[in-house]
């Protein structure tokens, strides 16, 4: 099967979140598993043009007022055999940032850089002499790819070619103004009969949903989520309506990268059969952050970022959240790795000088994150919602009991305490407060002290589950087969 990835990130590349890591890694499985597998994003002015090499002929996108011109350039993914196309347009692309400048500051030309982005997956493949079976978009930036299969490429030689979106996170929607709309290169019939139109604005994630053969999200319990107005952030109607083509994947994760028993990161690997290496590693954790030394006080670890979706509020809020209890009421140790708001990064920072058994580190480092994921007993992860989550699938691999919040993926991963039974992978909570994270804490802590052969029995069980990308893949490809039957009905 030929298959088309179009992306605005792809690790190693260009990432801001889980979507280039999840495009790159979906993308090498399935090439893996015999498939003509290739990607399709921009060249941002911080991928350098000297490790590429670049593809002859001129490649010419025309919206209603502009005329583009852009050239390829390629080269392989690390380590696979799928092949990476960036589209070089200087005036769209030719800035250092994914989105905007900064998280708070989006480029006021997103609606013209991704339109071309999705509009340029056809050019690209027409300079290659390479159709594909399937065009697989990702989230709102390249959500045109199936609006465009549908209008303007319905009756060329993509009439075969099936649509399939995949919805990261539907609380990113890229809803602008309808003084956009001409930009896109559609006529204003399909400002209504595409579905762009959202309460007078333009919606790219909507008309995606409504033009795709199939949408998928990436865990079965989000795909459940999103149909519900709690969880649909506007479009929940449109996806119940579309739910016979809706289906919930789970993502994998690297299991290249997160192996306790192969990590170039922590100082001794481990195994379910042997984990006396975990051992060494909690005690490396505990001497690296200036916690106290031992190895007989459970040590909960977070690696997040400190935004409201990860409910930081319930866990570190002044008056609010629940870890100045925790820590003044539980005998335990907490490691934090984070950035993100402001009041979030001076909290941490406030605990660890506070209390000697809280550490804080503000930032991201890939070292610290794999040796709290190896080092830490338990993994707190409170999130509001959660698309899928790679945390606690980390966790998991790596015998570090996760205390989460039950929803989205991670209520697809994550298995409740019995405590009756010693049966379980975790121990989860359904309502996200700041007494639900105590308790929740507490109860595992109750275990660590209380059925201390429990939580072995559930670390060897954790680290047995299998979360690699081959399964992921395997049911895509049964998606997209069933996307291409759609497509020759229509």
């Amino acid at each position: 099967m030929k298959i088309l990835f179009v992306s605005s990130e792809v690790t190693p590349f260009a990432k801001s979140g889980g979507l280039g890591d999840a495009v790159s890694s979906l993308a090498t499985a399935l090439s893996r598993a015999g498939h003509d597998v290739r990607i399709l994003l921009p060249r941002y002015y911080f991928i350098s043009k000297n490790t590429l090499r670049r593809i002859n002929g001129l490649l010419e996108i025309e919206t209603a007022r502009e005329h583009y011109h852009a050239f390829l350039y390629t080269t392989a993914m690390p380590n696979s055999q799928v092949k990476i196309y960036f589209l070089d347009c200087e005036p769209l692309y030719g800035r250092n940032g994914i989105y905007g400048y900064s998280s708070a500051q989006e480029f006021p030309d997103n609606p013209a850089r991704f339109s071309v982005l999705s509009k340029a997956a056809f050019a690209a493949c027409r300079s290659l002499g390479w159709i594909p079976d399937i065009m697989h978009a990702n989230d709102w930036p390249t959500s045109l790819v199936p609006v465009y299969l549908n209008t303007t490429e319905k009756n060329t030689e993509f009439s075969d070619t099936a649509g399939v979106l995949t919805i990261h996170n539907l609380g990113y929607q890229g809803i602008y103004s309808r003084d956009h709309f001409p930009e896109l290169g559609l006529g204003w019939e399909y400002f209504y009969g595409a579905g762009f139109e959202y309460y007078g604005n333009v919606n790219f994630l909507k008309a995606g949903i409504v033009s795709a053969e199939c949408i998928t999200t990436v865990s079965p319990t989000y795909a459940r989520e999103i149909q519900t107005p709690n969880g649909g952030f506007g479009l929940d109607g449109l996806l119940r309506q579309r739910s016979r083509d809706l289906v919930g994947i789970l993502n994998g994760i690297d299991v290249d990268i997160w192996n306790p028993a192969a990590d170039p990161y922590i100082p001794a690997h481990y195994s379910y059969k042997d984990m006396s290496g975990k051992a060494a590693c909690k005690a490396a954790l505990q001497k690296e952050l200036g916690l106290p030394s031992d190895p007989n006080v459970p040590v909960i670890g977070m690696v997040t970022r400190l935004v409201e979706q990860k409910g930081i509020s319930e866990v570190f809020g002044r008056t609010y959240g629940c870890m100045r209890k925790i820590l003044e009421t539980i005998h335990v140790q907490v490691a934090v790795l984070g950035s993100g708001d402001a009041w979030a990064e001076e909290a941490i920072m406030n605990y660890s000088a506070q209390y000697p058994q809280f550490k804080g580190v503000v930032g991201y480092n890939e070292r610290l994150a794999h040796l709290i994921e190896a080092g830490a007993d338990f993994f707190l992860m409170p999130s509001r919602y959660e698309p899928c989550g790679l945390n606690q699938m980390y966790s998991l691999v790596y015998g570090t009991l996760p205390i989460v919040h039950r929803t989205g993926g991670i209520a697809d991963t994550v298995v409740n305490y019995n405590q009756e039974l010693g049966e379980g992978t975790g121990f989860m909570f359904d309502d996200l407060t700041p007494q639900a994270v105590y308790d929740t804490v507490g109860w595992a802590m109750w275990a660590w002290y209380n059925k201390l052969q429990h939580i072995q029995n559930m670390r060897v069980r954790a680290m047995q589950q299998d979360f690699s990308w081959a399964r992921s893949a395997d049911e895509y490809v049964r998606l997209y087969e069933h996307a291409i039957s759609l497509r020759k009905a229509r």
